[in-house]
């Protein structure tokens, strides 16, 4: 299992590289590894993920893959040879796509010669609740609608979920305690919750059984972002009991 500094993931949601790399630069050694989502990789592109994975971190490509099926094998080929630890698609793109992803990355992987990455599957954002989801038409409550998403998942071949910490245990509980959960929605207490709706604390996360954190301005916007970031995990070592 990943030790309490390993699971935390800092979401690099700035709108330059120089600021992404400062970042990289105050919290190696700090926390397990970056996000790097659509932000950034719009403004920077590929380099700016070369150059988080040079100086020897972990990278979670988090862009949400959803298209279909050869487009996003296609764009999951390309992640793999950046050299990221893990990637995401959106599970209800369905289970061809989701097949797809997976033998992408594993095939890229054998060709190349690199580390056959995490790939995992998005459920519900963490910005939506129960009203959210009817709006679009989905009426089953979210917490129901992550489990079908999560057990999709697991069916067709991905390593786990991003999932609401609120969800972790219910999906542990159905898929398995090595199904691994990827966690963003954190907030530690007093924090501002922003655009998220479903969040929890960083200890409470871990107890109901997430096994990654991404945590973003909590972090990044911090006065001291390394000082920020051993505060959380200092709480992620307490919750495991180490």
């Amino acid at each position: 299992m990943p030790t309490a500094r390993n699971r935390l993931l800092v979401a690099l949601d700035v709108d330059a590289p120089e600021k992404a790399h400062a970042l990289v630069d105050q919290l190696t050694g700090h926390v397990g590894g970056f996000k790097i989502g659509k932000e950034l990789f719009v403004t920077a592109g590929p380099s700016v993920v070369r150059h988080v994975v040079e100086r020897g971190a972990h990278v979670f490509l988090d862009m949400k893959f959803h298209d279909i099926p050869n487009t996003v094998a296609g764009a999951v080929r390309a992640a793999v040879r950046h050299g990221v630890w893990m990637l995401n698609v959106h599970a209800s793109g369905g289970a061809a796509m989701v097949r797809a992803a997976v033998d992408a990355a594993r095939q890229t992987a054998e060709e190349t010669g690199g580390e056959f990455p995490l790939v995992i599957g998005v459920t519900i954002l963490t910005s939506l609740d129960d009203e959210d989801l009817k709006n679009v038409g989905i009426a089953t409550p979210a917490h129901s609608a992550a489990l079908r998403l999560a057990k999709l998942s697991q069916l067709n071949g991905l390593h786990g979920v991003v999932a609401s910490a609120t969800d972790a245990r219910n999906i542990k509980d159905h898929c398995g305690e090595n199904f691994v959960v990827v966690s963003p929605g954190i907030r530690p207490a007093g924090s501002d919750a922003g655009d998220q709706k479903r969040l929890m604390t960083p200890a409470k996360a871990i107890a109901n059984g997430a096994d990654y954190l991404v945590v973003g301005r909590p972090i990044t916007q911090a006065p001291d972002p390394a000082a920020a970031a051993d505060a959380i995990v200092a709480e992620i070592r307490q919750a495991l009991g180490d």
